[in-house]
């Protein structure tokens, strides 16, 4: 391996980019699924007493902010997960053990498949809606797909590997 290659490939570069693969696939299949062979956007789906399935669309970013319909801003997040991306494949490129590949992993491709909507449509396919309800009390949690599960999955991964792991610093 040449030294320039160092910084795009290592050791468990394949596993980690298997991984988001197979993100990247299972998210754009179940978005693709739901919008044009079940048609979410006129039929939601009632999973239980605080699970459903809608159709949103994300023109921002994570939890819905920064919302705009212009393409500037469409350009500018896609331009941010560009630089996100590379910046999480070189550090593939240099994880040491296969929790870190894991976790690298599940947030590029969850990353590349909330892109991929972006790219399609100009904005993300949420459709994930967890909310509670009582007598008095409501709560609505965002409504988010299976790219942002996997995402978060890898950020809990990187800081359990980093607080727990290994090589982690430990208290005296």
């Amino acid at each position: 391996m040449t030294e320039s290659n160092a910084y795009l490939w290592g050791p468990l570069t394949l596993f980690g980019l298997t991984i988001a693969a197979v993100v990247g696939v299972l998210d754009q299949a179940s978005k693709l699924y739901l919008l044009f062979v079940h048609d979410l956007g006129a039929n939601p789906v009632r999973l239980g007493p605080f699970l459903d399935l809608v159709l949103a669309r994300n023109t921002g970013i994570s939890y819905g902010l920064f919302q705009s319909d212009g393409a500037l801003v469409r350009w500018l997040l896609l331009g941010f997960k560009v630089v996100a991306v590379a910046f999480l494949w070189v550090w593939l490129a240099r994880a040491e053990n296969r929790l870190t590949a894991l976790s690298l992993g599940l947030i590029i491709g969850g990353a590349v498949g909330n892109a991929i909507d972006r790219l399609a449509h100009g904005w993300v396919v949420d459709f994930v809606f967890f909310h509670i309800q009582t007598a008095d009390w409501r709560f609505n949690w965002y409504v988010f797909n299976l790219a942002d599960v996997a995402i978060v999955a890898g950020v809990v991964g990187l800081l359990y590997e980093s607080l727990v792991g290994v090589r982690a610093a430990k208290a005296p």
